[in-house]
């Protein structure tokens, strides 16, 4: 359930005694609009630093992106796993093991997420004077124009 402090609280009391709830913070996700304007710096961004697109937006997700670190045997496939690098190698008795940090792609990201990854494209971009959208724009694209108009 998705809802303010006071419609979850009247939800958990009508709920029986001995169940268990995880309450976190709901983070919308990223936008369409956010996630189209990130893939079109970037590609310009890719072409000024004759950078291939794919390489340059993992660079970007490592700046930029939540992590986890896994420790998984060396023999063990990473299909499926899109961002990880190999941080290491460990040796536990006669088992060798990879310390692998795991990105969460752009898919998953919620909005703060997404506005921390963009910002850091919009600083790459600007450093390369690539024209990026104005200060308005931008806080129409993070979701802040009402806040804005407070």
């Amino acid at each position: 359930m998705i809802g303010t402090k006071n419609e979850l609280i009247k939800y958990l009391l009508e709920q029986q005694e001995e169940k268990k709830f995880e309450v976190k913070e709901y983070f919308k996700k990223r936008s369409k609009d956010q996630n189209a304007y990130y893939w079109e710096l970037l590609n310009k961004l890719s072409k000024k630093l004759i950078i291939p697109t794919e390489e340059l937006h993992f660079e970007l997700i490592k700046k930029s992106c939540p992590f986890e670190e896994y420790l998984v045997p060396n023999e063990a496939s990473l299909r499926g796993i899109r961002y990880y690098e190999v941080l290491a190698k460990k040796q536990v008795k006669d088992k060798v093991f990879k310390v692998i940090r795991v990105y969460v792609g752009t898919s998953e990201l919620d909005t703060k997420e997404m506005i921390i990854l963009l910002d850091n494209l919009i600083e790459e971009c600007k450093e390369q004077g690539i024209e990026t959208i104005t200060p308005e724009e931008l806080a129409k694209l993070r979701g802040l124009e009402n806040d804005n108009k407070k």
